[in-house]
């Protein structure tokens, strides 16, 4: 299936590029190499977070930021710390007690390169960091907004977001789970970070109730079609396109969206999610049609 042309495709893609060089440059910063006992742990927090990765998460922040205003410099330092909070959970995943997987990003894992103690420890202290960079001034001036943004993140990436729908896919290999259970454990295991992603953007630029109600709902359909465009590349790409194993969720007797509805249903159901998800965007006009054409780009992706 081609991809669409509804919104400016090349447009959405330069603007990627861009962000993620600065989003790069702003974590870089975060992480200076040094010498001493903790360098090799230093080292490995490099090794996750820097060099790859489509930077969706801290695109989104930047991105709805911009719709109210909010500095690109404040911006970048909350996409960063999602990022730094999307690295640590990647590194935990691909752990064997967890998914047991020795590639990511078309790399050797984490725990493959440095070891399982100094793969946790750096999954640990991306986690901690990501909440003191949240903390820190420059992210806003207000105390309040930047307590929102770690109690959002927090909420977004604990027990009741990230780390139990972790838990429920662990406890789901080889038992068959409804649709139902499968939606509630994406929405909570992929779906609320890149919710949080967007919210963080309307919470920096101290969104109205209704506008920030209209951003959530674009995260949350966003995150529901990111997860069943995975599910459909687990099933039908390459390790090469992945940049991780291929056919994993299968092979763990995992219940998908494609082991429950099949390919072309999964497919038709991610671009009704799209299309739900554009529409909340419509207060905005075209000052979001990055993020129109970002939603379209889930489902089209290639890795």
């Amino acid at each position: 299936m081609t991809s669409p042309t509804t919104y400016n495709a090349q447009s959405l893609r330069d603007s990627l590029t861009q962000r993620a060089k600065e989003l790069e440059t702003t974590l870089d910063k975060q992480f200076p190499r040094m010498k001493g006992g903790e360098a090799n742990l230093i080292d490995a927090m490099r090794y996750a977070v820097l060099g790859g990765g489509k930077r969706l998460r801290g695109y989104l922040v930047t991105e709805v930021a911009s719709l109210f205003d909010v500095s690109l410099t404040q911006s970048l330092y909350v996409g960063a710390s999602v990022e730094m909070l999307h690295a640590y959970s990647l590194i935990h995943d691909d752990l064997p007690a967890m998914d047991d997987d020795d590639l990511r990003r078309g790399k050797p894992s984490t725990h493959i390169k440095y070891g399982e103690a100094i793969a946790i420890l750096a999954g640990d202290a991306l986690q901690t960091k990501a909440f003191e960079l949240l903390a820190m001034e420059e992210v806003h001036e207000s105390t309040t907004i930047r307590i929102q943004l770690v109690k959002a993140l927090a909420e977004a990436s604990g027990s009741t977001g990230m780390v139990g729908g972790q838990v429920i896919d662990m406890e789901g290999e080889n038992r068959h789970l409804t649709l139902p259970e499968v939606l509630n454990l994406h929405a909570m295991k992929t779906g609320r970070l890149i919710c949080y992603s967007a919210e963080a953007g309307a919470i920096l630029g101290k969104a109205t109730p209704d506008l920030k109600n209209h951003i959530i709902s674009y995260g949350r359909d966003l995150g529901t079609a990111f997860q069943i465009a995975d599910d459909v590349l687990d099933a039908t790409a390459s390790a090469e396109e992945l940049g991780k194993t291929a056919g994993k969720d299968n092979a763990a007797g995992k219940s998908t969206f494609v082991s429950l509805l099949g390919i072309e249903d999964a497919r038709k159901e991610a671009h009704r999610l799209v299309a739900k998800a554009i529409r909340h965007l419509e207060p905005f006009g075209t000052s979001a049609d990055n993020l129109r054409a970002l939603a379209e780009y889930v489902v089209y992706r290639k890795n």
